[in-house]
């Protein structure tokens, strides 16, 4: 049977500016104090940072650093911890894994294969940093980088303090997620999906649905592994057909060019559905970030309608 539904709602674009999209996440833990590009300017070997940006670069591989919640001075002579943890994950459905290690030295994720990893294949993270299956509670990434966008220190610090209290395990400090004026923001692994304007209850229901390989839509902002035309797109789906299994729904194609998209979202099961997005600007001007008085007109994927396709039609 085919439906079609209009849907007369609006997604604001899911990150801020330009849409953080990653096949595979790595995060590097690393304390202290983080800079605008936190790679660069922060406690970590800059020069290592240079050459992970580089080899990053075009893979699918996001790198992000990592700390636990607290305070984060700037020792004049601060020293690197002994030991790292370091987590990779992809969050592309019907291959999402989480994988964790700990390292004395940086300098080993160097010998990744960025392309395999973004790719999928966690042999080359177990191989180079002795890694293996997470076995611990799913990842909460709480964005709290303050030199990026004081939103992000301004809410995101609390609630991972908050948080850190009240003994949620698998909370981190994570640098620039995007979206920050949807802050405190989110990013819940091993899935990959971003959250918004979140508080602690939330997170803690993001969690216990991620235990269950299930999504929870409230404040969900969209899967990071897709555009944001198909991170829109999927989330409509699933509020349509009632679908919070993580990995039932993939984006297998995206038609069109801004402002104007044609998105079809497939079912593990067969099904599909083609999702009509548009692109548009948030009305009236608003302030894009905490502390400025600039007014901007963000932009808001806004979902015009949802048709499930027939099984005659998807035989043609």
């Amino acid at each position: 049977m085919s439906t079609c539904s209009t849907v007369s709602r609006q997604l604001d674009e899911p990150m801020a500016a330009t849409a953080v999209t990653a096949t595979t996440w790595l995060l590097l833990e690393q304390p202290g104090p983080w800079g605008a590009k936190a790679l660069t300017s922060s406690h970590l070997d800059p020069a290592l940072g240079r050459a992970l940006e580089r080899a990053a670069r075009g893979t699918g591989v996001r790198i992000a650093l990592i700390r636990r919640p607290g305070r984060h001075a700037d020792c004049r002579t601060p020293s690197a911890p002994s030991v790292r943890h370091v987590y990779a994950a992809h969050t592309l459905p019907g291959n999402a894994w989480l994988h964790s290690a700990v390292t004395s030295d940086p300098e080993h994720l160097l010998d990744l294969d960025f392309a395999a990893l973004g790719g999928g294949d966690h042999h080359t993270f177990d191989a180079a940093l002795r890694g293996g299956p997470h076995t611990g509670d799913p990842l909460a990434l709480v964005c709290t980088n303050g030199k990026r966008d004081r939103c992000c220190a301004l809410l995101g610090r609390p609630l991972a303090a908050e948080l850190a209290a009240l003994g949620v395990r698998g909370v981190w400090e994570v640098t620039h997620l995007g979206g920050h004026r949807f802050s405190p923001t989110l990013l819940v692994l091993p899935y990959g999906y971003a959250y918004g304007r979140t508080e602690a209850h939330a997170v803690k229901d993001a969690l216990h649905g991620v235990r269950q390989s299930r999504v929870v839509l409230e404040g969900c902002r969209g899967r990071t592994a897709w555009e944001r035309p198909g991170q829109a797109a999927e989330l409509a789906v699933r509020k349509a057909a009632a679908e919070y299994r993580a990995d039932a729904l993939a984006v297998v194609r995206t038609d069109g060019a801004a402002p104007r998209w044609q998105v079809t979202v497939a079912h593990a099961d067969g099904r599909r559905w083609h999702v009509t997005v548009a692109q548009d600007a948030a009305a009236p001007p608003r302030p894009e970030s905490c502390g400025t008085a600039v007014l901007g007109g963000p932009a808001h994927m806004d979902v015009l309608a949802v048709h499930e396709l027939t099984a005659t039609r998807l035989a043609c």
